[in-house]
This record gives structure tokens, C-alpha cells and sequence, in this order.
């Protein structure tokens, strides 16, 4: 039985010093996503604060919340009185001095469907997030929803052909990430370039081998780095919603906006009997890279 069209939000929008402010503007795009006809609302990495791990600072696990915290209870509400089934993001409090870095799937009656906690955890210049976020326990599993089988991964997540492909194998129907990236301030405008159409290659490729839709909501502005050191970010936007086939459907620009557009589910199963490359795997020859190469 063919599918109707889904229509999907991606929320791009910057973030400040203010909690508060920053939710609202989530809840505020929410709204006009709504208002828009999504039915799928995805909002990006860490939502509630400005990009906290730039730095080292054991005071930033304050920012930290339960999962049933002030940003659960905001989604959830906002959830059920626009009837959208929300993808969220926090800082989250799990015990003292154990934190990650969680996606909340919420459903359209505001009851949590499932989390997905971020699995690859980097640690670079103006990216310190091992400080900060233990890795996820829970593997790559999709969430049911009401609207479908979803695969949620978070930013790092996506330079990682093999999440992709186990969350494709398990069923996802979208593969979505929320995100947090953008350029450092030594970066020139060849290197900007550069990375962006990295960013944005990766992301079509995880759609092409695994004849999913691929979706990344991203931050936009910039941020200062509040301990003096320079690692100031400028997030670069350019949310995507990328198809089967990896034809990108649309893509926001470097400021705050509601992107949406509607996906056919129905056409993965069309492209994946005309590019078979989840029959054509070798995994009977796949072995060393439990092996040999576990520890490259």
C-alpha cells in the first residue's frame, strides 16, 4: 500500500546565553512548521544552549538536565498542541559526573517514542566533547514512531559510513541528524568551501548507499568562544533534505528559517531494486574489520 507524502521541518536557528530564549525559539519554529503542514519537526544538536564545548569548564555540567527536564516537558507540550512528532536534543544528566549527548524522539501526543545518546564523541580544537558526554550504551536501533521507523544519529555521528548503514539495516526509514558544525575563525574562504561541500558529500552519499532520505538540521551564528582562548565558532546553517538517490531537495542558507519539504518514503523500496547494494554486500568477506582492523 503506497504511502502518502511526509512532510518534514528541519528548525535552523541560532542560539544564545539564555535557556529560555533558546527554547522558545524551538518551540516558536515548531510552530510555524506546524503551521506549515509538518508532521516531522527536527531541531538541531543542543538546542537548549549555546555550543558549551569549546572549552574545558566542570561548572558548563550545570547546563545538564534529566531526561524528563525543562526541554522534554517544553517539546512534549509543544508536541501534543501542534500534533508533530518532534526530534530534540540535550545535554543530558544521567548520574553525578555521567552525561551525554541525547536526541529525544517525541511523538505527537507529547509521550517520549524513545532516545537515541550520540555514539561517536569527538574531541578537536573548539570541539571538546569528551570533556563532557560519556558515548551511547544503546547501539544504532531506530525509534518507531507514529509516522515511521526512525534513524536518529547526532552530528559527529554522520562522518560514519557504518552508523548509517546498521541504522539502514535495522529498518530506518529516514536517516535524520541533528547537528551542531560550523567554520573556525582561521578558516578562509577556500577552506569554508571546502568543508561545507565535504559536509554536505557525506551526507549524500549516506543517502545514496543506503537508498534512504538523509536529513541534517544545523545551527546558524556565531558564537564566541567565552574563555578567551579564540575557539569562536561561526555555524554555517545549510539544513538538508537530501532523497534516495542522494538528489538534494532543499537545503536553508546561513540564517535562522523553518525548511520544509515532503519525502516519499515509497521511492527507497523503487531505488534499492534498481541500485542493490544492500543485496550485493559481502559480508562473508567483511570479517577483517572486526579483526584486523579493529584497532587502525
Amino acid at each position: 500500500m503506497k504511502q502518502a507524502p511526509l512532510s518534514i521541518a528541519l528548525v535552523q536557528h541560532a542560539m544564545g546565553p539564555d535557556p529560555y530564549d533558546n527554547r522558545q525559539a524551538s518551540i516558536d519554529g515548531i510552530e510555524r512548521a506546524a503551521a506549515a503542514g509538518a508532521r516531522l519537526v527536527i531541531l538541531p544538536e543542543l538546542h537548549a544552549s549555546e555550543y558549551f564545548c569549546k572549552y574545558h569548564d566542570p561548572g558548563l555540567f550545570d547546563l545538564a538536565e534529566p531526561l524528563d527536564g525543562p526541554t522534554r516537558r517544553q517539546l512534549s507540550e509543544a508536541a501534543r498542541q501542534f500534533g508533530v512528532v518532534v526530534i530534540g536534543s540535550i545535554f543530558e544528566r544521567r548520574a553525578p559526573g555521567l552525561a551525554h549527548n541525547t536526541a529525544l524522539v517525541i511523538e505527537a501526543d507529547g509521550e517520549l517514542a524513545g532516545i537515541y545518546r550520540k555514539m561517536h564523541i569527538p574531541d578537536d580544537p573548539g570541539y571538546n566533547e569528551k570533556f563532557y558526554f560519556t558515548p551511547g550504551d544503546q547501539g544504532f536501533v531506530p525509534i518507531d514512531t507514529m509516522l515511521g521507523r526512525l534513524g536518529v544519529l547526532v552530528c559527529w555521528d554522520q562522518w560514519f559510513p557504518e552508523a548509517a548503514r546498521m541504522m539502514a539495516l535495522a529498518g530506518a526509514q529516514i536517516l535524520i541528524y541533528p547537528t551542531a558544525i560550523g567554520f573556525a575563525p582561521e578558516d578562509d574562504e577556500d577552506e569554508q568551501r571546502r568543508q561545507l561541500d565535504a559536509w554536505r558529500t557525506i551526507q549524500r552519499s549516506h543517502a545514496i548507499a543506503n537508498g534512504l532520505p538523509v536529513v541534517a538540521c544545523n545551527r546558524v551564528g556565531f558564537e564566541a568562544d567565552r574563555s578567551g582562548a579564540g575557539r569562536d565558532a561561526q555555524f554555517w546553517g545549510h539544513s538538508l533534505i537530501i532523497g534516495p538517490q542522494g538528489e538534494i531537495i532543499d537545503e536553508a542558507g546561513l540564517d535562522a528559517e523553518v525548511l520544509v519539504a515532503e519525502l516519499d518514503l515509497d521511492r527507497s523500496d523503487q531505488v534499492r531494486r534498481i541500485w542493490p547494494f544492500l543485496r550485493d554486500r559481502r559480508i562473508d568477506a567483511y570479517q577483517d574489520l572486526l579483526t584486523r582492523y579493529r584497532h587502525f
